[in-house]
C-alpha cells in the first residue's frame, strides 16, 4: 500500500466531510461501508477501492483529482455552482436521529411519530 497516497486521500476526505458538516458515520452509510472502515480510510490506514473512491467523490462533492491530491478544493470540485447547498434538515443531529430510527422495530417507530407530533404541537 502506498502510505503517502492513503494519507493524502484520507486528509482530503476528512476536509470535504467536515466542510459538509457530515460525521464519519454519515459518510460511511452513504458509501455503504462500516464506520470503522471509513475511519481507517480517513486516518490513511487503507486505500479505497475504485468503486469506493467514486462513491466518495459523489457523496463528498469533490473530484477524484482533489481526493488524490492533484487539485485543491475549488479547482477540481464536482459540485456545480447551480447545485443548491445541503438543506437545513441535513444537520448532523437529524442524520443521527434518522440512523437510530431506521434500526427500530415498526411499533416503536409509530410510537416515536406520535411523540414527535405531540412535541410539534407545543
Amino acid at each position: 500500500m502506498d502510505k503517502k497516497l492513503a494519507t493524502t486521500i484520507g486528509a482530503a476526505a476528512r476536509a470535504a466531510r467536515t466542510r459538509l458538516e457530515l460525521t464519519q458515520a454519515d459518510v460511511a452509510e452513504r458509501i455503504d461501508v462500516a464506520t470503522e472502515v471509513y475511519g481507517r480510510l480517513e486516518r490513511g490506514g487503507m486505500l479505497p477501492s475504485v468503486q469506493t473512491l467514486l462513491k466518495l467523490c459523489h457523496e463528498l462533492h469533490v473530484s477524484a483529482d482533489e481526493l488524490l491530491g492533484l487539485a485543491s478544493h475549488g479547482t477540481g470540485s464536482t459540485r456545480s455552482s447551480a447545485e443548491p447547498p445541503p438543506s437545513p434538515q441535513e444537520r448532523p443531529e437529524v442524520r443521527r436521529l434518522l440512523r437510530t430510527v431506521r434500526q427500530l422495530e415498526p411499533s416503536k417507530v409509530k410510537l416515536l411519530g406520535l411523540v414527535a407530533n405531540a412535541l410539534g404541537r407545543r
